[in-house]
């Protein structure tokens, strides 16, 4: 009879329980764990096992796997290339002391076989084990390497493993770095370990502050939300507070928060979750520019609970190899000029976020447009509106094969944990475009990978892509498709004096550039900006308030005060500002915008009102002029 169980009165996380149930119906005796495996554990997250030190009951995977799952097992033999063979549960029969003698995996896994062969109700753990059986071809791998994944392959069909009720576990971080016959076994179950839900961050915090109350568990179980449990243990709980002088860090934090309402109470919670940490870190943490703004109800939770989301950029970018960013974005939709259509439709995507309509949430979204146009503006507004986490992905690709991949499981694995979060993705044609083989096939994976993610529904309303590109056209086709790209949105320069007002207003509200113009009197006035792009009119307005300073400079020293932007200032401006323009391409950009389009009344009159077939025609004569000149 299979002998994997857990504490009596314990439960088990999701995927250790999905591990018990495979093994007891005998679909597999060998294992694939993958994913967060560098974790801690919390064991019998409900406390209704008998009482244990805080410390007890967190537990590393191979710990958990020991004390835990295979609790009832006589043997556990843990190996790594690095330490070698240790035995953690039982004792170790009579002739094999080579075993604990050996690293090498050659030497090693021999020895295993016969341990699992010869010993009724053993487990072995392997360590790392893309060490032992890396991926890549096999007609480029090491003797060694390829006796490794023979011997590993073996091992999940020999009935005497089955008899003798011996269990097999290979732990990896990333299961693009095993190799592909081991991941591809059918005898093999693969198994992840996500990053810590809602539940588990709230059974970890619950543990490490019992005395927590209810709303403040629930608001640092949700700023918590991407971060691992080791991770979290070391901002909430990071060392033993003896080891480091709790009043002296206090008191530089009270310096750092320059005073103010409740400066004492504020600092003391502050010193108790940046423990260990150096002062210039505590520095740019709390202070990063001066003194930062009390909370406006003197509460000092707000501020811990802003100490924590900073720290949590900071672990999960550095952890990504800064592949992701965070984005916080300081705008909505009232400093966004113009572009009626599109806005309306966000709001209305934006709303039904909020409100948690998932259904009607689109899996995900493509701007595309000339450079300019304001996308990325947009898309971070429209996270703000939404209240959805933001945070942008960066390029991926990598120089060496295989890389690749593996960044993009650990970035997926975060995003899926954050939940509620908005991922954009600048210059899309370069991150997915088809680059065909010339990479090793590494884009050929990538975006297959990432076109499964996309197409996950449980995703819908949790996770939603907004990819930005000018050149749509080379972007996979097969990214694009309903299911994936849901909602593709165009962005055009703007078309008429009206909506060029309309970003001038917002362009003086979002820098703040004092003025004396009046609209709709000087509306006519803005006929020389129609066709700039909404970068080109910011830098237009900027202007127009640099020459009004230049205009009075000297003047106004005494009183420090802004010289307000007039008529003549942003004539001026007009006159002098050059964008940079390459119209056909600017023109076939825009044409590219208006294939992609998903409604019509998104498109400008002169291109709502074109025939299809002009439009076309169009586009061909420039997609060959442009080809040409490039």
């Amino acid at each position: 009879m299979s002998t994997m169980s857990l504490s009596k009165t314990g439960r088990l996380p999701v995927w250790a329980d999905e591990i018990r149930r495979r093994y007891l119906r005998g679909e597999s005796s060998q294992f694939v764990l993958h994913g967060n495996v560098h974790d801690l554990i919390l064991d019998d997250p409900d406390g209704s096992a008998d009482k244990k030190g805080a410390d007890e009951r967190l537990l590393l995977l191979p710990e958990f796997l020991t004390k835990v799952l295979l609790d009832r097992k006589n043997l556990v033999a843990l190996y790594n290339v690095s330490t070698g063979v240790r035995i953690v549960k039982g004792k170790l029969p009579s002739g094999y002391d080579e075993l604990l003698i050996n690293k090498e995996a050659s030497k090693v896994l021999p020895l295993l076989e016969r341990l699992l062969l010869t010993t009724q109700g053993a487990a072995v753990v392997i360590e790392y084990a893309d060490t032992v059986a890396p991926s890549g071809e096999t007609s480029f791998s090491t003797i060694d390497d390829r006796a490794a994944v023979v011997t590993l392959q073996r091992w999940s069909t020999l009935p005497a493993l089955d008899k003798n009720d011996s269990v097999v576990f290979l732990l990896v971080e990333n299961l693009s770095e095993l190799h592909g016959k081991l991941v591809a076994n059918p005898r093999v179950a693969t198994v992840q370990i996500p990053i810590p839900g809602s539940v588990e961050r709230a059974a970890l915090i619950r543990h490490i502050n019992p005395e927590l109350p209810g709303d403040e568990l629930e608001m640092m179980t949700e700023v918590t939300a991407g971060l691992k449990n080791i991770q979290i243990k070391g901002i909430l709980a990071p060392m033993d507070p003896g080891t480091d002088d709790d009043a002296e860090r206090s008191r530089f934090i009270t310096e750092l928060l320059g005073g103010g309402p409740k400066a004492g109470e504020r600092a003391a919670k502050l010193a108790q979750i940046t423990r260990g940490m150096p002062r210039g870190e505590i520095r740019r943490l709390i202070a990063p520019e001066g003194p930062p703004t009390p909370a406006a109800d003197g509460d000092a939770r707000v501020e811990v609970l802003r100490l924590i989301a900073a720290r949590k950029r900071e672990i999960i970018e550095r952890e990504c190899y800064s592949l992701i960013e965070f984005v916080e974005p300081k705008h909505g939709f009232d400093v966004v000029g113009g572009m009626d259509e599109v806005k309306r439709d966000l709001t209305l995507i934006a709303k039904n976020i909020r409100e948690g309509r998932r259904n009607r949430v689109p899996m995900g979204l493509l701007f595309t447009g000339p450079m300019g146009t304001g996308k990325t503006f947009v898309a971070e507004a429209f996270a703000k509106e939404s209240g959805l986490t933001a945070i942008k992905l960066k390029n991926f690709r990598s120089k060496w094969v295989g890389a690749t991949e593996g960044n993009l499981e650990r970035i997926l694995q975060v995003i899926k944990a954050i939940g509620q979060v908005l991922v954009i993705i600048d210059e899309a044609d370069r991150s997915f475009g088809n680059q065909g083989e010339e990479d090793g096939g590494t884009s050929s994976r990538v975006i297959a990978r990432i076109k499964e993610f996309m197409s996950d529904t449980s995703n819908r309303g949790r996770v939603l892509f907004v990819l930005m590109s000018n050149r749509p056209d080379k972007v996979d086709i097969d990214l694009k498709r309903a299911g994936r790209l849901d909602r593709k949105i165009p962005f055009f320069y703007p078309q008429s004096t009206a909506e060029v007002e309309t970003i001038v207003q917002a362009q003086l509200r979002k820098n703040r550039v004092a003025h004396e113009l009046s609209f709709p009197e000087h509306r006519e006035e803005l006929a020389p900006i129609v066709g700039m792009s909404n970068a080109d009119i910011e830098a237009l307005v900027l202007l127009s308030s640099e020459y009004a300073s230049q205009r009075t400079e000297g003047e106004t020293g005494a009183s420090g005060k802004e010289t307000p932007a007039n008529l003549d200032d942003l004539r001026r401006a007009a006159r002098d500002y050059l964008p940079p323009r390459d119209l056909e391409m600017l023109e076939f950009m825009e044409l590219l915008a208006v294939f992609e389009a998903s409604n019509r009344r998104m498109l400008p009159p002169k291109y709502a009102n074109m025939p299809s077939d002009e439009l076309q025609t169009r586009l061909n004569h420039l997609k060959l002029t442009v080809g040409l000149r490039r």
